[in-house]
Parts: structure tokens; sequence; C-alpha cells
């Protein structure tokens, strides 16, 4: 029989990115980028103030992963974590970084202790944790993610799983919304982490009711 299978989210669930990815602005290109605007508003020149145009800050964004994964740090509890739920579920890491750089990010996953499969994808991962249900086919899936969108894509594309939303970056958190898509946000992975063993007791009592 299948195991339980946890879906993760990588950057601000599993690692710090807007953080470091705000030094290297800074530093490397004299940008300033601020967490209280949407995102593409949010990135300006220091020495002028003007908005970066919206191609560049894809460019950069794009070069930052290419160049300069190295800087993210797990968020605070998320490999111990991580760890005890792997004992019980499988876990799967999707990741809206692409096909190309799914295997950077598998080794830089590694290095730091989250040792699981990558899935590059792109756009709303509904589709993706749809074709991971239909090929694992698990008897609970529980889906962790920061973005609406992606809580969203879920919802409609796989309605049984459980969603969390989580927003690990402590500077963030503040400034992004809870999604009514989500069956839960919560920021801290003490807290996750016990909200996800309460759903893996729930499966486990009632399978052995059953």
């Amino acid at each position: 029989m299948s195991r339980p299978l946890v879906i993760s989210d990588c950057d601000e669930v599993l690692l710090h990115m807007v953080v470091p990815f705000r030094a290297w602005l800074d530093a490397a290109h004299g940008i300033h980028f601020s967490f209280t605007s949407g995102f593409e508003e949010a990135l300006r020149h220091k020495d002028s103030g003007d908005p970066v145009e919206r191609a560049r800050v894809w460019a950069l964004l794009s070069e930052f992963f290419h160049t300069q994964m190295d800087r993210q740090q797990p968020i605070a509890g998320a490999c111990a974590a991580m760890a005890r739920l792997a004992e019980r579920a499988d876990i799967v890491i999707v990741t809206n970084i692409g096909a190309d750089l799914a295997a950077a990010r598998a080794a830089q996953l590694r290095t730091v202790g989250l040792p699981y499969p990558v899935i590059g994808n792109r756009g709303g991962k509904g589709p993706a944790v749809a074709q991971l249900l239909a090929g694992r086919r698990p008897p609970i899936t529980l889906f962790i993610d920061d973005l609406g969108s992606n809580h969203a894509s879920v919802a409609q594309a796989a309605p049984a799983v459980w969603r969390l939303q989580m927003v690990g970056e402590t500077e963030l958190a503040p400034h992004i919304a809870a999604t009514p898509q989500a069956h839960a946000r919560i920021d801290a992975w003490s807290d996750a982490e016990a909200w996800i063993a309460a759903r893996l007791d729930e499966y486990e009592a009632v399978a052995r009711a059953g």
C-alpha cells in the first residue's frame, strides 16, 4: 500500500529566498527590494528611485537562481520537521524553478539536509499535484505552499488534498494575505509539523478502525 504523501514548496517554506535575493540585489546591482509592494513594483534602482523594468526583474530572478542559490539557508525547523515527517510519509518538493534547474535545486536541498525528490514546475501547481496522485495513489496527501495561487490551483485539480499555507520568512509573512483555498495558515514549522502530524494521526486512526 502506498504511504501518505507530503508535497512541499521550497522557497519561503523550506529555504529563505526573498531576504538573500534582496541582499544580492543591493550588493551586486544597486537595487532596493521592498516587501510592501507587489513583486513587479517592489524593485527600484537605488540611485534614481525608478522601478526596475518588468523584463529585468524576471531576468534578475533567473540570474539569482542560476548563480546564487548557495545564499539560501533553511527556514528554522524545516529540516528537522521534514526528517520526522519522512518517517511517516513520502516527501516530494514541487518548486516553480523550472525543469532546467530541478537537478540544481535537488543538490542544493541535499546540501542543507533536505534529500527529497524535486519536481521543477512552472505555473499553478495543481496539475503537478494531480499527476503525483495519479502515479502514487497515496491514501492521504498534504500540500504546503506560501502562495494563494498555488493553493487555488491544487484545490481545483486535486480537491481532496489537505492544503497548508506557510510563509516561513518572518519579514515577508505580514505582507502575505491568508488564502481561503488553504485549510490552515501556519508560518512556524513547530506548529506546522503538529498540524500535519494531526492529519496523519486522523488518517491512521480511521485506517486502524477500518
